[in-house]
Protein backbone atom coordinates (compact mmCIF):
# COMPACT_ATOMS: atom_id res chain seq x y z
CA UNK A 1 0.00 0.00 0.00
CA UNK A 2 2.77 2.40 0.94
CA UNK A 3 4.59 1.53 -2.22
CA UNK A 4 1.52 2.37 -4.30
CA UNK A 5 1.15 5.70 -2.50
CA UNK A 6 4.80 6.50 -3.11
CA UNK A 7 4.44 5.69 -6.79
CA UNK A 8 1.31 7.84 -7.00
CA UNK A 9 3.02 10.72 -5.23
CA UNK A 10 6.02 10.44 -7.51
CA UNK A 11 3.78 10.46 -10.59
CA UNK A 12 1.95 13.49 -9.25
CA UNK A 13 5.23 15.33 -8.68
CA UNK A 14 6.37 14.44 -12.21
CA UNK A 15 3.09 15.74 -13.67
CA UNK A 16 3.32 18.92 -11.63
CA UNK A 17 6.93 19.40 -12.67
CA UNK A 18 6.04 18.95 -16.33
CA UNK A 19 3.13 21.38 -16.09
CA UNK A 20 5.37 23.87 -14.30
CA UNK A 21 7.94 23.60 -17.07
CA UNK A 22 5.23 24.05 -19.70
CA UNK A 23 3.91 27.10 -17.87
CA UNK A 24 7.41 28.48 -17.47
CA UNK A 25 8.07 27.88 -21.16
CA UNK A 26 4.85 29.67 -22.13
CA UNK A 27 5.74 32.56 -19.82
CA UNK A 28 9.21 32.75 -21.35
CA UNK A 29 7.79 32.70 -24.88
CA UNK A 30 5.27 35.39 -23.90
CA UNK A 31 8.04 37.43 -22.35
CA UNK A 32 10.15 37.09 -25.49
CA UNK A 33 7.18 38.05 -27.68
CA UNK A 34 6.45 41.05 -25.44
CA UNK A 35 10.10 42.01 -25.55
CA UNK A 36 10.19 41.72 -29.37
CA UNK A 37 6.98 43.76 -29.60
CA UNK A 38 8.46 46.39 -27.31
CA UNK A 39 11.61 46.51 -29.42
CA UNK A 40 9.52 46.82 -32.60
CA UNK A 41 7.47 49.61 -31.07
CA UNK A 42 10.62 51.36 -29.85
CA UNK A 43 12.17 50.97 -33.28
CA UNK A 44 8.97 52.28 -34.91
CA UNK A 45 8.88 55.18 -32.47
CA UNK A 46 12.51 55.96 -33.26
CA UNK A 47 11.81 55.66 -37.00
CA UNK A 48 8.75 57.91 -36.70
CA UNK A 49 10.73 60.42 -34.64
CA UNK A 50 13.52 60.45 -37.24
CA UNK A 51 10.98 60.84 -40.04
CA UNK A 52 9.24 63.68 -38.19
CA UNK A 53 12.62 65.27 -37.54
CA UNK A 54 13.52 64.96 -41.23
CA UNK A 55 10.16 66.42 -42.29
CA UNK A 56 10.65 69.27 -39.81
CA UNK A 57 14.16 69.98 -41.05
CA UNK A 58 13.09 69.77 -44.70
CA UNK A 59 10.19 72.16 -44.08
CA UNK A 60 12.57 74.87 -42.89
CA UNK A 61 13.16 77.76 -45.30
CA UNK A 62 16.70 78.17 -44.00
CA UNK A 63 19.40 75.72 -44.92
CA UNK A 64 20.43 73.48 -42.01
CA UNK A 65 23.68 71.53 -41.70
CA UNK A 66 24.65 69.28 -38.78
CA UNK A 67 28.24 68.11 -38.33
CA UNK A 68 29.32 65.35 -35.98
CA UNK A 69 32.20 65.64 -33.49
CA UNK A 70 34.64 64.75 -36.30
CA UNK A 71 33.35 67.64 -38.42
CA UNK A 72 31.71 65.32 -40.90
CA UNK A 73 28.22 65.94 -42.24
CA UNK A 74 25.56 64.15 -40.23
CA UNK A 75 22.46 65.81 -41.68
CA UNK A 76 21.68 68.37 -44.41
CA UNK A 77 18.10 69.49 -45.07
CA UNK A 78 16.46 70.11 -48.44
CA UNK A 79 16.87 73.92 -48.28
CA UNK A 80 20.62 73.54 -47.73
CA UNK A 81 20.97 71.27 -50.76
CA UNK A 82 18.92 73.74 -52.83
CA UNK A 83 21.12 76.70 -51.77
CA UNK A 84 24.25 74.85 -52.86
CA UNK A 85 22.57 73.03 -55.78
CA UNK A 86 23.56 69.60 -54.47
CA UNK A 87 22.02 66.21 -55.31
CA UNK A 88 24.61 63.69 -54.12
CA UNK A 89 24.56 62.06 -50.67
CA UNK A 90 26.48 64.24 -48.21
CA UNK A 91 26.48 62.19 -45.02
CA UNK A 92 29.95 61.30 -43.80
CA UNK A 93 31.74 63.88 -45.97
CA UNK A 94 33.70 66.90 -44.75
CA UNK A 95 32.76 70.45 -45.75
CA UNK A 96 35.59 70.63 -48.27
CA UNK A 97 34.74 67.24 -49.78
CA UNK A 98 31.05 68.09 -50.17
CA UNK A 99 31.10 71.80 -51.03
CA UNK A 100 34.67 72.83 -51.90
CA UNK A 101 34.16 76.19 -50.16
CA UNK A 102 37.30 76.97 -48.09
CA UNK A 103 35.62 79.98 -46.42
CA UNK A 104 32.95 77.71 -44.92
CA UNK A 105 35.56 75.24 -43.70
CA UNK A 106 37.41 78.14 -42.05
CA UNK A 107 34.12 79.18 -40.41
CA UNK A 108 33.72 75.69 -38.91
CA UNK A 109 37.25 75.98 -37.47
CA UNK A 110 36.30 79.32 -35.89
CA UNK A 111 33.29 77.67 -34.26
CA UNK A 112 35.60 74.92 -33.02
CA UNK A 113 37.66 77.57 -31.22
CA UNK A 114 35.06 80.21 -30.28
CA UNK A 115 31.96 78.07 -29.78
CA UNK A 116 29.74 80.20 -32.02
CA UNK A 117 29.77 82.62 -34.96
CA UNK A 118 26.77 84.81 -35.84
CA UNK A 119 25.83 86.89 -38.93
CA UNK A 120 28.73 85.73 -41.06
CA UNK A 121 28.21 86.76 -44.70
CA UNK A 122 29.43 84.25 -47.25
CA UNK A 123 29.71 84.89 -50.98
CA UNK A 124 29.63 81.67 -52.95
CA UNK A 125 32.22 81.30 -55.72
CA UNK A 126 29.82 81.25 -58.67
CA UNK A 127 28.93 83.64 -61.48
CA UNK A 128 25.56 84.68 -60.04
CA UNK A 129 26.85 86.48 -56.92
CA UNK A 130 25.10 84.18 -54.47
CA UNK A 131 25.22 85.56 -50.89
CA UNK A 132 24.40 83.69 -47.65
CA UNK A 133 24.21 84.69 -44.00
CA UNK A 134 25.51 81.90 -41.74
CA UNK A 135 24.90 81.40 -38.01
CA UNK A 136 26.91 78.56 -36.46
CA UNK A 137 27.27 77.12 -32.96
CA UNK A 138 28.81 74.14 -31.20
CA UNK A 139 26.47 71.39 -29.92
CA UNK A 140 27.13 69.89 -26.46
CA UNK A 141 25.64 66.81 -24.78
CA UNK A 142 24.23 66.61 -21.24
CA UNK A 143 27.66 65.76 -19.84
CA UNK A 144 29.16 68.90 -21.39
CA UNK A 145 31.03 67.04 -24.10
CA UNK A 146 31.28 68.30 -27.68
CA UNK A 147 28.80 66.46 -29.95
CA UNK A 148 29.17 68.47 -33.14
CA UNK A 149 28.30 71.74 -34.90
CA UNK A 150 25.06 73.19 -36.25
CA UNK A 151 25.04 75.75 -39.10
CA UNK A 152 21.98 77.68 -40.31
CA UNK A 153 22.07 79.37 -43.75
CA UNK A 154 19.82 82.26 -44.88
CA UNK A 155 19.81 83.39 -48.52
CA UNK A 156 20.81 87.07 -48.77
CA UNK A 157 21.08 87.20 -52.56
CA UNK A 158 17.82 89.07 -53.17
CA UNK A 159 18.56 91.59 -50.42
CA UNK A 160 22.04 92.19 -51.84
CA UNK A 161 20.58 92.71 -55.31
CA UNK A 162 18.01 95.18 -53.97
CA UNK A 163 20.70 97.03 -52.03
CA UNK A 164 22.88 97.28 -55.13
CA UNK A 165 19.89 98.44 -57.20
CA UNK A 166 19.08 101.09 -54.58
CA UNK A 167 22.68 102.35 -54.54
CA UNK A 168 22.80 102.48 -58.34
CA UNK A 169 19.43 104.24 -58.44
CA UNK A 170 20.52 106.90 -55.94
CA UNK A 171 23.80 107.40 -57.80
CA UNK A 172 22.06 107.68 -61.18
CA UNK A 173 19.36 110.06 -59.93
CA UNK A 174 22.01 112.22 -58.26
CA UNK A 175 23.98 112.35 -61.49
CA UNK A 176 20.91 113.11 -63.63
CA UNK A 177 19.87 115.91 -61.27
CA UNK A 178 23.34 117.35 -60.85
CA UNK A 179 23.99 117.92 -64.56
CA UNK A 180 21.05 120.28 -65.33
CA UNK A 181 21.29 121.91 -61.90
CA UNK A 182 24.97 122.71 -62.46
CA UNK A 183 24.15 124.23 -65.85
CA UNK A 184 21.28 126.29 -64.43
CA UNK A 185 23.43 127.49 -61.54
CA UNK A 186 26.35 128.39 -63.83
CA UNK A 187 24.27 130.40 -66.30
CA UNK A 188 22.35 132.17 -63.52
CA UNK A 189 25.65 133.23 -61.90
CA UNK A 190 26.90 134.46 -65.28
CA UNK A 191 23.73 136.48 -65.79
CA UNK A 192 24.01 137.97 -62.30
CA UNK A 193 27.64 138.88 -62.96
CA UNK A 194 26.57 141.18 -65.82
CA UNK A 195 25.63 139.04 -68.79
CA UNK A 196 21.98 140.06 -68.28
CA UNK A 197 22.87 143.50 -69.64
CA UNK A 198 23.58 142.00 -73.06
CA UNK A 199 20.14 141.14 -74.54
CA UNK A 200 21.42 138.54 -77.01
CA UNK A 201 23.55 136.71 -74.45
CA UNK A 202 20.83 136.95 -71.79
CA UNK A 203 18.21 135.46 -74.13
CA UNK A 204 20.50 132.57 -75.12
CA UNK A 205 21.37 131.83 -71.52
CA UNK A 206 17.75 131.98 -70.42
CA UNK A 207 16.78 129.50 -73.14
CA UNK A 208 19.49 127.11 -71.88
CA UNK A 209 18.18 127.55 -68.33
CA UNK A 210 14.62 126.89 -69.52
CA UNK A 211 15.67 123.77 -71.41
CA UNK A 212 17.45 122.31 -68.38
CA UNK A 213 14.55 123.23 -66.09
CA UNK A 214 12.26 121.27 -68.44
CA UNK A 215 14.72 118.38 -68.31
CA UNK A 216 14.51 118.42 -64.51
CA UNK A 217 10.71 118.51 -64.68
CA UNK A 218 10.65 115.51 -67.07
CA UNK A 219 13.00 113.56 -64.81
CA UNK A 220 10.83 114.21 -61.75
CA UNK A 221 7.66 113.27 -63.66
CA UNK A 222 9.29 110.03 -64.89
CA UNK A 223 10.50 109.19 -61.37
CA UNK A 224 6.99 109.68 -59.98
CA UNK A 225 5.51 107.60 -62.80
CA UNK A 226 7.87 104.67 -62.36
CA UNK A 227 7.42 104.81 -58.59
CA UNK A 228 3.63 104.62 -58.98
CA UNK A 229 3.93 101.74 -61.47
CA UNK A 230 6.33 99.71 -59.34
CA UNK A 231 4.30 100.17 -56.16
CA UNK A 232 1.00 99.30 -57.88
CA UNK A 233 -0.57 102.65 -56.97
CA UNK A 234 -1.30 103.50 -60.60
CA UNK A 235 -4.77 102.25 -61.57
CA UNK A 236 -5.51 101.32 -65.18
CA UNK A 237 -8.66 102.54 -66.90
CA UNK A 238 -9.23 99.58 -69.22
CA UNK A 239 -11.35 99.86 -72.38
CA UNK A 240 -11.43 98.25 -75.80
CA UNK A 241 -9.20 100.50 -77.92
CA UNK A 242 -8.64 100.49 -81.69
CA UNK A 243 -4.84 100.22 -81.94
CA UNK A 244 -4.75 101.52 -85.52
CA UNK A 245 -6.39 104.76 -84.39
CA UNK A 246 -4.11 105.02 -81.35
CA UNK A 247 -0.99 104.51 -83.50
CA UNK A 248 -2.27 107.12 -85.96
CA UNK A 249 -2.72 109.66 -83.13
CA UNK A 250 0.83 109.04 -81.86
CA UNK A 251 2.35 109.44 -85.32
CA UNK A 252 0.38 112.65 -85.84
CA UNK A 253 1.65 114.03 -82.50
CA UNK A 254 5.27 113.26 -83.45
CA UNK A 255 5.04 114.36 -87.06
CA UNK A 256 6.91 117.60 -86.35
CA UNK A 257 9.89 115.84 -84.77
CA UNK A 258 10.00 113.32 -87.61
CA UNK A 259 9.87 116.05 -90.24
CA UNK A 260 12.78 117.90 -88.59
CA UNK A 261 14.98 114.80 -89.07
CA UNK A 262 13.54 113.87 -92.44
CA UNK A 263 12.08 110.66 -91.00
CA UNK A 264 9.17 108.96 -92.73
CA UNK A 265 6.50 107.56 -90.41
CA UNK A 266 4.24 104.66 -91.41
CA UNK A 267 1.23 103.17 -89.65
CA UNK A 268 0.84 99.50 -90.59
CA UNK A 269 -1.30 98.51 -87.61
CA UNK A 270 -4.50 96.78 -88.77
CA UNK A 271 -7.85 97.36 -87.07
CA UNK A 272 -7.01 95.47 -83.87
CA UNK A 273 -8.85 95.85 -80.57
CA UNK A 274 -6.93 95.71 -77.28
CA UNK A 275 -8.30 95.89 -73.72
CA UNK A 276 -6.00 98.60 -72.40
CA UNK A 277 -5.64 101.97 -70.74
CA UNK A 278 -5.47 104.19 -73.85
CA UNK A 279 -3.46 106.95 -72.14
CA UNK A 280 -0.81 104.54 -70.87
CA UNK A 281 -0.43 102.69 -74.17
CA UNK A 282 -0.25 106.11 -75.87
CA UNK A 283 2.70 106.78 -73.53
CA UNK A 284 4.32 103.49 -74.57
CA UNK A 285 3.96 104.09 -78.31
CA UNK A 286 5.01 107.74 -78.00
CA UNK A 287 8.17 106.76 -76.15
CA UNK A 288 9.12 104.03 -78.62
CA UNK A 289 8.37 106.09 -81.74
CA UNK A 290 10.14 109.14 -80.25
CA UNK A 291 13.23 107.00 -79.55
CA UNK A 292 13.10 105.57 -83.08
CA UNK A 293 13.06 109.11 -84.51
CA UNK A 294 15.83 110.40 -82.22
CA UNK A 295 18.21 107.45 -82.47
CA UNK A 296 17.36 106.25 -85.99
CA UNK A 297 19.22 107.58 -89.00
CA UNK A 298 18.46 110.91 -90.60
CA UNK A 299 16.13 110.55 -93.61
CA UNK A 300 15.20 107.16 -92.21
CA UNK A 301 11.94 105.25 -91.79
CA UNK A 302 9.95 104.37 -88.67
CA UNK A 303 7.12 101.85 -88.93
CA UNK A 304 4.50 100.88 -86.37
CA UNK A 305 3.12 97.40 -87.03
CA UNK A 306 0.71 95.01 -85.36
CA UNK A 307 -0.83 91.55 -85.56
CA UNK A 308 -3.03 89.10 -83.68
CA UNK A 309 -0.63 86.63 -82.00
CA UNK A 310 -1.26 82.91 -81.65
CA UNK A 311 -1.61 83.27 -77.87
CA UNK A 312 -4.69 85.48 -78.22
CA UNK A 313 -2.73 88.63 -77.40
CA UNK A 314 -2.22 91.67 -79.62
CA UNK A 315 1.40 92.13 -80.69
CA UNK A 316 2.61 95.60 -81.71
CA UNK A 317 6.04 96.66 -82.95
CA UNK A 318 8.01 99.83 -83.61
CA UNK A 319 10.78 99.44 -86.19
CA UNK A 320 13.52 101.82 -87.35
CA UNK A 321 16.35 101.45 -89.87
CA UNK A 322 18.96 103.17 -87.70
CA UNK A 323 22.39 102.01 -86.48
CA UNK A 324 20.93 99.26 -84.27
CA UNK A 325 21.79 98.12 -80.75
CA UNK A 326 24.69 95.77 -79.90
CA UNK A 327 23.66 92.31 -78.64
CA UNK A 328 25.28 92.83 -75.25
CA UNK A 329 23.09 95.91 -74.67
CA UNK A 330 19.74 94.40 -75.77
CA UNK A 331 19.07 92.71 -72.43
CA UNK A 332 19.76 95.93 -70.51
CA UNK A 333 17.91 98.58 -72.50
CA UNK A 334 14.87 98.33 -70.19
CA UNK A 335 16.93 99.01 -67.05
CA UNK A 336 16.49 102.35 -65.35
CA UNK A 337 19.05 104.94 -66.54
CA UNK A 338 20.80 102.48 -68.84
CA UNK A 339 22.00 104.17 -72.03
CA UNK A 340 23.55 102.45 -75.03
CA UNK A 341 25.30 105.70 -76.06
CA UNK A 342 25.48 107.83 -72.92
CA UNK A 343 26.79 111.04 -74.51
CA UNK A 344 24.32 110.97 -77.41
CA UNK A 345 21.37 110.15 -75.12
CA UNK A 346 22.01 113.15 -72.90
CA UNK A 347 22.44 115.40 -75.92
CA UNK A 348 18.96 114.27 -77.03
CA UNK A 349 17.53 115.23 -73.62
CA UNK A 350 16.27 111.84 -72.43
CA UNK A 351 15.91 110.98 -68.74
CA UNK A 352 17.03 107.37 -69.09
CA UNK A 353 13.72 106.10 -67.64
CA UNK A 354 11.56 105.90 -70.76
CA UNK A 355 12.05 102.24 -71.62
CA UNK A 356 11.79 101.20 -67.99
CA UNK A 357 8.41 102.96 -67.84
CA UNK A 358 7.42 101.19 -71.09
CA UNK A 359 8.28 97.82 -69.53
CA UNK A 360 6.27 98.48 -66.36
CA UNK A 361 3.21 99.76 -68.26
CA UNK A 362 3.17 96.71 -70.53
CA UNK A 363 3.67 94.30 -67.60
CA UNK A 364 0.88 96.02 -65.66
CA UNK A 365 -1.42 95.10 -68.61
CA UNK A 366 -0.25 91.48 -68.41
CA UNK A 367 1.90 91.75 -71.54
CA UNK A 368 5.57 91.36 -72.41
CA UNK A 369 8.09 93.67 -74.08
CA UNK A 370 11.37 92.85 -75.82
CA UNK A 371 13.76 94.17 -78.47
CA UNK A 372 15.51 92.71 -81.51
CA UNK A 373 18.29 94.43 -83.41
CA UNK A 374 21.00 93.99 -85.99
CA UNK A 375 23.85 96.46 -85.91
CA UNK A 376 23.76 98.64 -88.99
CA UNK A 377 20.26 97.54 -90.00
CA UNK A 378 17.96 98.89 -87.32
CA UNK A 379 16.01 97.93 -84.21
CA UNK A 380 12.50 96.66 -83.52
CA UNK A 381 10.72 96.88 -80.18
CA UNK A 382 7.85 94.43 -79.64
CA UNK A 383 5.17 94.35 -76.97
CA UNK A 384 1.97 92.40 -76.36
CA UNK A 385 -1.39 93.52 -74.95
CA UNK A 386 -4.60 91.68 -74.08
CA UNK A 387 -7.08 91.53 -76.96
CA UNK A 388 -10.38 93.43 -76.64
CA UNK A 389 -13.77 92.20 -77.78
CA UNK A 390 -16.01 95.22 -77.16
CA UNK A 391 -16.72 98.38 -79.08
CA UNK A 392 -13.57 100.53 -79.20
CA UNK A 393 -13.24 103.72 -77.20
CA UNK A 394 -12.84 106.73 -79.55
CA UNK A 395 -9.34 108.27 -79.55
CA UNK A 396 -9.73 111.98 -78.97
CA UNK A 397 -7.10 114.24 -80.59
CA UNK A 398 -5.18 116.48 -78.19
Amino acid sequence: MWAALAILLLATLVVLHLRHRQLLSRLQRKHLLDLEDLQRRQQQTLTDANAQQQVLFNSMLEGLLLLDRNQRIYLANRAFKHLFQLKAELRGKTILEALRVPELDALVQRVENDGQVFDYELKLPDLNEHWLRVNAAAVFNSAGGRDGTILVFHDLTRLKQLERTREEFVANVSHELRTPLSLIKGYVETLLDGARNNPEVAERFLKIIERNAQRLDLLIQDLLTISALESGRMKLNLHAVDMHQLAEKVLTDLHGKAEARGTTLANQVPALLAQVDANRVDQVLSNLVDNAIKYGRTQGHVTVGGRQSDSGMIELSVNDDGPGIPNEALDRVFERFYRVDKARSRDQGGTGLGLSIVKHIIQSHGGEVWAASEVGKGTTFYFTLPAGNKLPTPIEPE
